[in-house]
């Protein structure tokens, strides 16, 4: 029996191994290539310590306590030359994937569908193609997807599942934006160069209740976590708050409202800014942030938007006096470069 482990890099580049049963993950990574910090491989010097942000396994007997400590063994700290895996597991490595010989992966994929939604977005498709395996990514996490004709690259994250053959990207519609501009008028079926997986942003072990916070387009991710989540059969609370600009920009509410019918503690409420609009609730996300969302502190926070909401976030759950357990987030700016910025 063998267990998938998902490498998070600190550059943001993830790398999945398979790890044998009774093989530590150290000795996992080196049969595939990918060198994790070590001196000693015998628990002694603390040199491969990471952290295991999610999965079952032994930490070993055979380490000393100056290579890692009860308190350090209690937040999920690890020695990969003792950790023998039980389950899949995600691991992050404190290093950037460089330091350890590898780095990100490149795959083609076929396009096979393009939806627009008005002006505000596009709802991209591909195939991957066959004989290929489909791409094992973190639900949240994207790639950099090749343009056509040009020497750049755009970053998009998956709203569709890890592990599907079709996968699926929510873009938004910039006016002379490169991708816009191709995709406006590309043919079905031609091959597109991806890159990745990427990313910190991602779905760890739920734990406790979950706030979503999507602005825009940022809800792609979330679509991909929710899917995992009703595969799951997860029975946390899950509040998502779906902010836009426009009355327009409101897309693919249909299958939020398939999730809240799969998922029984899911709830969403949408969000519009613009003075103009007629919707219900208007404003900002923190206008409309219920405090029983919160639960205390004691609730995991995601959050994927342009910067100025999460800068207003973070400073408005600063201005309420509420740390949240963690809080994860992606800043993503789509009107240049589709750059990704991830904590």
């Amino acid at each position: 029996m063998s267990h998938r482990i998902a490498l998070s890099f600190e550059d943001g580049v993830t790398r999945f191994i398979e790890c044998r049963d009774s093989e530590t993950v150290l000795d996992a990574a080196y049969r595939q290539r990918i060198n994790l910090p070590m001196d000693c491989s015998d628990g002694v010097c603390g040199t491969c310590k990471c952290r295991a942000e999610q999965g079952s396994y032994d930490l070993g007997d055979d380490y000393i306590e100056d290579a890692l400590t009860e308190d350090e063994a209690a937040e999920g700290l690890v020695l990969t030359c003792q950790m023998v895996p039980s389950t899949d597991c995600v691991i992050a490595v404190p290093l950037p994937s460089t330091a350890c010989k590898t780095g990100t992966s490149q795959f083609d994929a076929t396009l096979v569908r393009i939806t627009p939604h008005q002006d505000a977005a596009l709802e991209v498709e591909f195939e991957v193609d066959e004989g290929a395996e489909a791409p094992v990514f973190l639900p949240g996490q994207y790639v950099n997807i090749a343009v056509p004709g040009s020497e750049q690259t755009r970053s998009y994250s998956f709203s569709s599942a890890p592990g599907a053959r079709r996968l699926s990207f929510l873009i938004k519609q910039v006016p002379g934006g490169l991708m816009t501009g191709y995709l406006t008028e590309a043919a079905i079926g031609q091959t597109l160069s991806l890159t990745g997986p990427l990313g910190s942003f991602y779905l760890r072990e739920v734990k406790r209740p979950l706030l979503l916070l999507a602005g825009g387009t940022g809800l792609a991710p979330f679509l991909s976590m929710l899917e995992v989540l009703a595969t799951q059969g997860s029975t946390q609370p899950v509040q998502l708050l779906y902010a836009v600009t426009r009355d327009e920009d409101l897309v693919l509410v249909e299958q939020l409202q398939a999730y809240a019918q799969r998922l029984p503690n899911f709830a969403f409420a949408t969000i519009v800014a613009a003075e103009a609009s007629t919707h219900a609730r208007k404003g900002f996300v923190t206008h409309h942030l219920p405090a029983d969302a919160l639960h205390g502190g004691e609730v995991d926070v995601y959050l994927c938007g342009p910067p100025p909401m999460v800068d207003a976030v973070r400073r408005h759950l600063g201005e309420l006096g509420v740390t949240p357990a963690s809080f994860h987030y992606e800043k993503f700016t789509p009107s240049t470069a589709g750059l990704k910025e991830v904590a």
